[in-house]
């Protein structure tokens, strides 16, 4: 039975481990609010983006072959993988959840007979990735603040790389927000590029000057910064959601075991109390016989 004195300081010790957490998660609290609003802010701006492009891509006449963001190759041997986790952890699974999802499209890759290469864009997944696969490049430390400037230097790697033939497609992956509680991980492709059902739900016509194929080399590097920073935004906002929750059940937790502590502290306490007064009238009885 441990002494009162080691509960007492195991009971201390959890309220301190409860105060961090609950810090943690108002810290988190507050960076969420604030991404949140960015992230509220730049999805319709993609959206915008995508369908002013889809209506680009429609316009008769225009010669896909020329342009090397869109054109996809006959026979694809390399491909490029741009995976982007949390420079921190203490978020629950989330960047495990990445970690497991790249691990997975890897392997499925290989099975194929592609050869696949890294580019690794916070510290969790560099730490992970690092020394399994083939890395090209790393951005450490770009996570706790999301700007578009780190943005372009990640696009145009990922760019360089397909545009001198050492891929012949390329991947994100992500951690995309759903909400507070859910946050899904994602694989997109990022080139060659690839609208879906955008190109045939675009409607009216546009006059461009100059023309579409003079204007598309122009506007789709644009776009590739844009598809990195959003999934740049979206990591960062399920990964303070991610730890809000987790630190909420972590302090949620702190609070039960330290009632279960106290109780059997209080139990062991009485015990003790109960022990040394039979000590004390066993004594006493002793003396009157």
């Amino acid at each position: 039975m441990p002494s009162l004195r080691d509960l007492r300081k195991k009971v201390d010790a959890i309220k301190k481990i409860g105060q961090i957490t609950k810090a943690m998660n108002m810290v988190a609290s507050a960076k969420l609010r604030s991404l949140q609003g960015r992230l509220e802010g730049f999805r319709p701006y993609r959206q915008k983006f995508e369908e002013v492009l889809a209506q680009l891509l429609v316009a008769p006449g225009l010669n896909r072959e020329r342009i090397p963001y869109l054109k996809g190759k006959e026979t694809v041997k390399k491909v490029g993988l741009v995976i982007i986790t949390a420079d921190r952890g203490l978020c629950g699974a989330f960047n495990s959840n990445i970690i497991r999802e790249a691990e997975n499209l890897i392997k499925r890759l290989q099975r194929e007979g592609k050869s696949i290469e890294l580019i690794l864009v916070g510290r969790r997944g560099i730490s992970y990735f690092r020394k399994k696969f083939p890395v090209r490049e790393v951005f450490g430390n770009v996570m706790s603040r999301v700007i578009m400037q780190d943005a372009r230097r990640i696009s145009r790697s990922a760019i360089r790389a397909y545009l001198e033939g050492d891929w012949d497609e390329v991947y994100l992956i992500y951690g995309y927000f759903i909400n507070i509680v859910r946050q899904v991980p994602k694989v997109e492709r990022f080139l060659p590029l690839s609208f879906g059902g955008a190109e045939s739900k675009s409607t009216g016509s546009y006059t461009f000057e100059p023309d579409e194929e003079e204007l598309l080399p122009q506007i789709l590097p644009q776009y590739l910064n844009t598809l990195v920073f959003s999934a740049m935004i979206e990591t960062a906002v399920s990964e303070q959601a991610a730890r809000m929750t987790a630190m909420d059940n972590a302090n949620r937790a702190c609070v039960d075991m330290v009632k279960q502590l106290t109780l059997y502290y209080n139990k062991v306490r009485q015990a003790s109390i109960t022990k040394e007064l039979m000590d004390i009238v066993g004594g006493a009885e002793a003396i009157k016989g």
